[in-house]
């Protein structure tokens, strides 16, 4: 990553480190599980060399950013809070965010709760849903898989770390990066779902072994606990985001997924994105399906950078 600057930020009280690129209107990379900043290494070199300011940050729990040890620091208004800091602290008052899975729901709650400091959002292989009234996230995931989804095995403390620590870290990015599978990621009964997972003998095109080897060092050195508080905090994200029921996400937004991702075909994430309910939540939208599967801006790198090039492009001089 040549020419990327690197450094740590006192951010909402905590330190955050950042990887940033070039000069001009500030975009933010929010990566997902599990990853850090350098899920975006295309991108920030593609953005920067088109005149944007790219930066990339390890959200809390991850790389070298702080990683606060009580699930409660995890939730949704944390992460919102700290990307406000980090919009405050380079001085802008609006950016572009790009989002990808656990970085899509921070970008999308981020536009919902403070649209006033997001210029546009492209969100990456999770949608903007409403929040259920009736039951708590992993009331319904548990009703409806069982614990051997990967969600609710993420929920108890200790419980997937364990399971992971029977692995490599190299081996544990290669089950999670270059997951091919496209259903619910429901291991079988007494599975853990790390075990449940396959490690391709053959690396994709998209990805090195030594690309796979930064992660395994990170994650070496981070561990996983903080991100797995990320999915120990969804029920208390579940309870504060009461009062923002029903809202809708009025910012210009760019959904890109690909059409091989978990869960597309069969939890109806196709359908969801291709009828009216999530517009009806989204009105600015733009939906793009591409032939691929979760780790989309990695797989398919250069289609993704021209997706979110031309709708900075588009929204930059609004």
């Amino acid at each position: 990553m040549e020419g990327t600057d690197h450094q740590r930020i006192k951010a909402n009280g905590i330190w955050l480190h950042v990887a940033q690129k070039g000069t001009g209107q500030l975009v933010l990379l929010l990566h997902g599980f599990p990853d850090f900043w350098y899920s975006w290494r295309h991108q920030i070199t593609y953005l920067a060399d088109r005149g944007y300011h790219v930066v990339a940050p390890d959200l809390r729990g991850y790389g070298d950013s702080d990683s606060p040890a009580n699930p409660s620091s995890y939730t949704l208004l944390h992460i919102v809070g700290d990307i406000v800091a980090l919009l405050d602290h380079f001085g802008q008052h609006q950016a572009f965010v790009i989002g990808h899975d656990w970085g899509a729901l921070a970008g999308w709650y981020l536009s919902l709760l403070r649209p006033d400091r997001v210029k546009g959002l492209v969100a990456l292989s999770v949608p903007f849903y409403n929040r259920n009234p009736e039951a708590r996230f992993t009331e319904i995931f548990d009703r409806v898989f069982g614990d051997g989804f990967y969600i609710c095995q993420f929920q108890e403390p200790g419980r997937a770390e364990q399971a992971f620590a029977r692995y490599d870290c190299l081996t544990v990015m290669k089950k999670f990066l270059l997951l091919n599978r496209t259903d619910n990621m429901v291991a079988p009964p007494g599975i853990e779902i790390i075990d449940d997972l396959e490690t391709p003998a053959v690396l994709p095109a998209w990805i090195t072994q030594e690309e796979l080897q930064v992660y395994a060092d990170k994650f070496q050195q981070s561990g996983f606990t903080g991100p797995l508080n990320y999915y120990r905090a969804m029920d208390l994200n579940w309870e504060i985001s009461a009062p923002w029921q029903g809202s809708k996400v009025t910012v210009p937004a760019k959904f890109i997924i690909g059409n091989q991702d978990i869960g597309f075909e069969t939890s109806g994430t196709k359908q969801y994105i291709e009828g009216g309910v999530f517009r009806s939540f989204v009105p600015d939208l733009e939906v793009v399906v591409l032939n691929g599967h979760h780790f989309i801006h990695q797989e398919r790198a250069q289609e993704v950078s021209e997706e979110i090039a031309a709708f900075l492009h588009k929204h930059s001089s609004k």
